[in-house]
């Protein structure tokens, strides 16, 4: 099973509606912090013409679909038939896809990555979410009163998306979180709720610790929790627990997850203010600017310069 990047998933898009590439990246698509764009399911099978849109794979990349006809959806082990309107919410995690059961389809689909709704902008890990959880319910049958809602949602992105409002991105942010949470209230009760274990608490914990720390508001604002030992100090474990928690209960392994939250501060920060990259490395708890340089390379396969331009 291939991963299937943003990168590829415009290559395979622009392939299947005959290399009209233009007309599916907005201007200025790249100037904002992760990657948001949104779609009319109607305009693209109209250009494909017949031709399936995407493969059965998993992407790199956080997708919700609307879906406004007879469909099939298929998610890791599961099929679901969607008698009129359906509600999906692809997670990286599994693999997905959807087959249109008649003619008459209708409908609009988002992606975006993880960076564009960083917990400093939005508040919300996506990965914590029961909506995104894998064996969680990620499907849904709607009214017609609730797919009219959330068409006129997905409409409000697509005439801000084309808008030139400088601030357009945040109010995008405002919107995909209004879908997560339709989809949140249309989970069973079962699932938004999950009993709070003791390595469950101190995954929670450990994660309001980590974003307690940002934004980075000021070129004088140094963080106090730098390293893995550092949080399980705070949290009065042992930092090999810390470790066997996170990634029993992330995947991830503590120093992954402090460094995965330091680049994406990074970047804000380098696009978002005009602090020199010493200042920057600074607040970010590098003594050394080489330091944060060869960290962000690694991380990115980029200077912090080279980004910031």
């Amino acid at each position: 099973m291939e991963t299937t990047s943003v990168e590829q998933f415009y290559k395979q898009l622009s392939g299947t509606v005959d290399g009209e590439l233009r007309s599916i990246l907005p201007d200025g698509i790249n100037k904002e912090i992760g990657h948001f764009n949104v779609f009319s399911m109607t305009e693209l099978l109209q250009k494909a013409k017949g031709k399936p849109l995407m493969p059965y794979n998993r992407r790199s990349y956080y997708k919700i679909s609307l879906m406004i006809g007879r469909n099939r959806a298929e998610y890791a082990d599961k099929v679901i038939d969607i008698e009129k309107n359906g509600l999906l919410f692809a997670t990286p995690k599994v693999p997905y896809h959807y087959l249109p059961q008649d003619m008459d389809q209708t409908g609009h689909f988002c992606i975006f990555t993880d960076e564009f709704l960083v917990p400093s902008k939005s508040g919300v890990v996506l990965d914590e979410l029961p909506i995104f959880k894998a064996g969680g319910y990620p499907v849904f049958q709607l009214t017609d009163e609730l797919a009219t809602e959330l068409t006129q949602l997905f409409q409000k992105m697509h005439r801000e998306l084309a808008s030139d409002y400088a601030y357009k991105y945040d109010l995008l942010r405002t919107y995909v979180l209004e879908l997560i949470h339709y989809g949140q209230k249309l989970q069973p009760a079962t699932a938004l709720y999950p009993t709070h274990t003791a390595s469950a608490r101190v995954t929670s914990l450990f994660i309001e610790l980590l974003e307690r720390q940002f934004p980075i508001e000021s070129p004088n604002q140094k963080l106090a929790l730098r390293s893995a030992k550092d949080y399980a100090d705070r949290l009065s474990i042992h930092v090999n627990h810390l470790n066997k928690v996170l990634k029993e209960n992330t995947g991830k392994t503590t120093t992954s997850l402090i460094s995965s939250r330091l680049i994406q501060e990074s970047k804000i920060l380098l696009k978002q203010t005009d602090w020199s990259i010493s200042e920057i490395a600074y607040c970010l708890g590098f003594e050394e600017i080489a330091h944060f340089s060869n960290f962000f390379r690694k991380q990115t396969s980029l200077s912090p310069a080279a980004f910031r331009s």
